[in-house]
């Protein structure tokens, strides 16, 4: 192995137990170190600094990575050792009883990345499985080389077939994967199919490998992990063990239950009343659970003055130093939040800074001493949206909840009214009348009550009658006056909808745009990047101005010292630092077929397309496309340069 290959494999090891790469120093003096040379020669300006910090922090990463102490001079033989472990599960440890053949024969979809851990650890599981009797899927969230020459294998729709008839779906994490959008959207889509199955198939196994204990997650993974059956991965030894736990609860469960019995330490909804709460789910075997730190915790400190580079996650923290202001969308909002009775409605597709506004609309309602409450409904289960009366006791018990009140909900509802009548007595009787100060309610993700047509018509018109109460007079104008309301949706909840039916459509309704040629100068400043007009130039020409794929680009491109030419080469590749969100959007159309056709007209014109007004709408909430009038262009070169040459190849 010469020391190139050395330093790419080991890099990759450390990454993946450490979540960190080597920066530029460690990587110098690796190579020099494998090649024998002395710190002078390695870094003559100050062989000295390079020996006492560099050097000696480098080896111990890799010592802790390794098991053993490893210095400069045995750095060869360490990396020998390591790679000549015997890494292969010993079925000598795992019961007899549990290799013979499953009573039962389920369907396993076994999602992974492309680290060698995660292969390693998927490979010997996948054998095992089948070995018992199991049929087995196995899929990396990342796209490898053969699978993108391979265009045969349509491997999205493999993986959408598969997910729709397994029977369990084992993820096994690592750090990369929990900032995974595939992951995230293979995960959304498993809890979708466990809504509309009786037996609430397919059941969730989730394997973290070598995840540090205080590991940040950003809301959807939080959410949708929460409930699930978990097991921590740090070193070989785990494999048997976990290999063996799976292989006991497969043939002892019957997929029709087996979480019915599970004990969990709280409720769903109970993780937006407890943001700093880890994820404890049931674990297959009695070991250590696993604590997993909420992404934006109020432990977290206020930034130094110069703060590290951030890989953009979800909502940006109130204290991030690379939160760039909504002009002017932000001073609309705080203007209109003092307006009584007001109601703010904050849309755009996915990754544009919704949940972060809303963040800071309620930030500023504490800081004018309003009471806040923040609601997300992606924290409410699919039996809360079968009927009204339900999601409105829901609505009431969380706000109750929030603001740390008695809970009074039964006391307040009667048969005799109907549940909108109910749910405003008690707003108007005692959320309302309990205090003179005004409260901010923010919505967040109420996307989800668009999908179900039986309540959202009922649950949007109780809404509106509010705001109208406050606004245009009445007996009790002066209660609804106290109420705010900040109501935060994705236009991608357009997509499965009738054109006709309009969501929400009162307020003060802010569409929040790209990021402007100045404000993105701003951030990569904010990155130690001197940046002028030609490189946010170049950068805007690939990804425009999308909040979080700029802020993507400049992370690596800070992190990892690449050039602009180097990351605009990569950017529409699979193998770039785009190739997670491009698939997602790829899986997206592939579900509907008139839209993949509709855009590949659009990237493989040189002129705007007119499109049929329903495509273009669908194509622009998507974010996918700039729209003006009927006539389509695609939004950025990313997208035209990668789905110009991927859609040509499905249709």
């Amino acid at each position: 192995m010469d020391a190139k290959a050395a330093l790419e494999w080991i890099d990759q090891l450390i990454f993946e137990h450490q979540g960190k790469h080597f920066n530029d120093l460690e990587r110098e003096v690796f190579i020099g170190s494998w090649e024998g040379k002395s710190y002078h020669e390695i870094y003559p300006l100050n062989p000295s600094y390079i020996e006492k910090y560099v050097g000696y922090k480098l080896w111990q990463k890799i010592s802790q990575t390794f098991g053993e102490k490893v210095t400069k001079k045995t750095i060869r033989g360490a990396v020998e050792r390591y790679q000549n472990q015997d890494d292969c599960v010993r079925l000598s440890q795992i019961p007899g009883e549990l290799l013979q053949l499953s009573p039962h024969s389920y369907r396993v979809f076994i999602s992974h990345g492309n680290t060698e851990l995660n292969i390693n650890f998927a490979q010997q599981l996948e054998a095992i499985l089948i070995q018992v009797g199991h049929q087995v899927f196995s899929a990396a969230w990342e796209v490898t080389r053969s699978q993108i020459n391979q265009q045969e294998t349509d491997f999205l729709a493999e993986i959408d077939t598969e997910l729709k008839h397994c029977d369990y779906f084992i993820l096994l994490l690592s750090p990369q994967s929990t900032l995974s959008e595939m992951v995230i959207e293979e995960l959304r889509q498993v809890r979708e199919l466990q809504d509309t199955h009786s037996h609430r198939l397919p059941i969730i196994i989730s394997i973290w490998v070598n995840c540090p204990a205080n590991l940040p997650l950003n809301h959807d993974l939080r959410s949708y992990l929460l409930g699930t059956l978990q097991r921590n991965w740090t070193d070989q030894q785990d494999t048997t063990l976990i290999i063996q736990e799976i292989l006991g609860f497969l043939q002892e469960s019957i997929p029709e239950s087996p979480q019915q019995n599970l004990r969990l330490n709280w409720d769903k909804s109970e993780l937006e009343e407890h943001p700093n709460l880890a994820i404890e789910s049931q674990q297959i075997s009695s070991v250590f659970p696993l604590s997993i730190k909420p992404l934006y915790s109020s432990e977290i400190p206020s930034p130094l003055p110069v703060a590290e580079p951030e890989l953009p996650s979800g909502q940006v923290r109130l204290e991030s130093v690379f939160y760039i202001k909504r002009v002017p969308h932000e001073d609309q909002c705080y203007h209109e939040m003092t307006h009584p009775g007001a109601l703010i409605r904050l849309k755009a597709p996915r990754q544009m800074g919704k949940t972060s506004l809303m963040a800071r609309i309620l930030e500023q309602g504490r800081e004018q001493g309003y009471r806040t409450v923040p609601l997300s409904f992606q924290h409410a289960d699919k039996s809360i949206f079968t009927n009204l009366n339900h999601l409105l006791q829901w609505l009431c018990s969380k706000v109750t909840r929030k603001l740390k009140l008695a809970h009074h909900v039964p006391d307040y509802w009667s048969d005799t009214f109907g549940s909108k009548d109910n749910c405003t007595a008690y707003f108007e009787d005692y959320l309302l009348s309990e205090s003179d100060t005004p409260l901010v309610l923010g919505l967040d993700e109420v996307d989800r009550v668009f999908q179900y047509p039986n309540i959202a018509d009922d649950f949007f018109s109780l809404l509106r009658a509010w705001y109208e109460e406050a606004n245009y007079g009445g007996g009790d104008s002066e209660l609804w006056e106290k109420l705010r309301l900040v109501i935060v949706h994705s236009t991608e909840v357009y997509i499965p909808l009738d054109i006709n039916q309009s969501p929400f459509n009162v307020g003060l309704p802010i569409e929040l745009t790209e990021f402007t040629a100045t404000q993105v100068n701003e951030l990569a400043h904010r990155h130690g990047l001197n940046w002028g007009d030609i490189e946010v130039e170049t950068l805007m020409r690939i990804v425009g101005g999308h909040p979080y794929l700029v802020r993507v680009a400049l992370y690596h491109l800070v992190q990892y010292s690449i050039s602009l030419e180097q990351f605009a080469e990569i950017a529409p590749t699979e193998a770039g630092i785009y190739g997670d969100h491009l698939r997602r959007h790829l899986w997206n159309l592939q579900q509907h077929p008139e839209l993949a056709q509709a855009f590949y007209q659009v990237v493989c014109s040189p002129q705007p397309v007119e499109l049929e007004s329903i495509l273009a709408f669908k194509l622009h909430s998507l974010g996918l496309v700039h729209l003006q009038g009927n006539e389509v262009t695609p939004r950025f070169e990313l997208y035209q340069n990668y789905f110009g040459h991927r859609l040509m190849i499905k249709t």
